[in-house]
C-alpha cells in the first residue's frame, strides 16, 4: 500500500504524526526533564522502528551504514534537544511556526551536499512561507513574548530548525540507497546510543503510568520518520520541503485540543500564506520538467 503512495502523501502524513508526537513530548514536559523526554523518544522510538525493519525482512544493516548515518545521528539529537526545549517554554503552535525555518533552508543545504539546484519556485515558495511564519509568530501572547524564557525557546527552535535542514539534506543521500526500514532503525538507535548515558546519570526512572505516553511518543515519532523516509527517498528535497508547513495546521488544532492554547488571527493569517505556498508550488512542480541535477561532490 504504502509502495503506490506518492510521495507528497507520505510526507504529509508524516508530518501529522510528528506533530501529534510534538505534543505528547509537550504533555511530559511539564513533569519530566529533557534527558528522560529524548531517551524515552528514542528508547520507544527504537523499539518501534527495529518492528518496522524486522516486518521488512531484516534487511543488512553493515558498518559502513552506520558510519554513514553517525554524523545524522548527532545533529537528530541537536533537532530532537534543541526542539524539545522549545516545546516547554512556547505554545505548540509558536514553536512549529518557529520552525519553519528549516523547510525555508533544505533546498539550499541540498544544493549544497546532493547537487540538487533549488528551482525558482522551490525558492519563492520558501520565501513566502516563511513570511507567512513570521507573521503568525506574532500571536504569541504580549505577556510572554518579552520574556527571557520565551526568547531562549525561539532561539533553540531556530538552532533545532538549522540542524534539521541539515539532517534532511543528508538523509537524501542514504534513504534510497539504505531503504527506510534500516535508516528508521538507524536514526533512532544512534541517538538512543548517544543520549542513554546522560539520561541514566541524571534522571530519575519516570513512574509506571507515564510509560505509555512514552511509548505512544517513540511509535508516533518512528512512524513519522518512516513515511518521511519513504517520501524523500522517492523525491528531490525542495519539491517536499513546503509540506512541512502543514504541520502548523496540526499544532493549532492540537494546541487548541489539548492546552487550551487558542491561536490569535496571525496564526491563521500566516498559515494561510504557508498553504498557499504550498500548493502554488506543488502546482508548478508538476507542470515543469526535472532539470538535470548537478555533479554530486565526492
Amino acid at each position: 500500500m504504502l509502495s503506490s503512495m506518492p510521495a507528497a502523501v507520505l510526507a504529509a502524513v508524516g508530518v501529522l504524526l510528528l506533530s501529534a508526537m510534538d505534543a505528547a513530548i509537550k504533555h511530559i514536559s511539564v513533569s519530566h526533564g529533557l534527558p528522560a523526554i529524548l531517551f524515552g523518544r528514542y528508547l520507544f522510538g527504537s523499539a518501534a522502528a527495529a518492528l518496522i525493519w524486522n516486518h521488512a525482512g531484516r534487511p543488512a544493516i553493515t558498518l559502513e551504514m552506520v558510519r554513514a548515518h553517525a554524523l545524522r545521528g548527532v545533529l537528530i539529537v541537536v533537532v530532537a534537544g534543541a526542539f524539545f526545549y522549545g516545546l516547554s517554554v512556547l505554545a505548540l503552535a509558536e514553536a512549529i511556526t518557529i520552525a519553519f525555518v528549516a523547510p525555508l533552508l533544505i533546498p539550499f543545504f541540498a544544493w549544497a551536499i546532493v547537487g540538487e539546484r533549488p528551482r525558482a519556485v522551490s525558492i519563492a515558495a520558501g520565501v513566502v512561507g516563511f513570511a507567512g511564519a513570521i507573521i503568525a509568530m506574532q500571536g504569541a501572547p504580549p505577556e510572554t513574548a518579552q520574556s527571557r524564557e520565551h526568547t531562549q525557546g525561539v532561539i533553540a527552535v531556530l538552532v533545532s530548525a538549522a540542524a534539521y535542514a541539515w539532517a534532511i539534506a543528508l538523509l537524501r543521500t542514504r534513504a534510497d540507497r539504505d531503504g527506510a526500514p534500516s535508516v528508521g532503525l538507524l536514526q533512532t538507535a544512534i541517538p538512543c546510543a548517544i543520549v542513554a548515558g546522560p539520561a541514566i546519570a541524571l534522571s530519575p526512572m519516570p513512574p509506571l503510568a507515564d510509560l505509555p505516553w512514552f511509548a505512544l511518543m517513540g511509535a508516533l515519532g518512528a512512524g513519522g520518520w518512516y513515511l518521511l523516509i519513504l517520501a524523500y527517498a522517492r523525491a528531490e528535497a525542495q519539491k517536499l520541503a513546503p509540506i512541512e508547513f502543514t504541520g502548523l495546521i496540526w499544532a493549532t488544532a492540537f494546541g487548541f485540543v489539548f492546552f487550551a492554547e487558542t491561536p490569535r488571527p496571525p496564526v491563521f493569517a500566516g498559515a494561510a500564506l504557508i498553504i498557499g505556498a504550498c500548493l502554488f508550488a506543488e502546482w508548478r512542480q508538476r507542470r515543469a520538467p526535472t532539470p538535470p541535477a548537478a555533479p554530486r561532490r565526492r
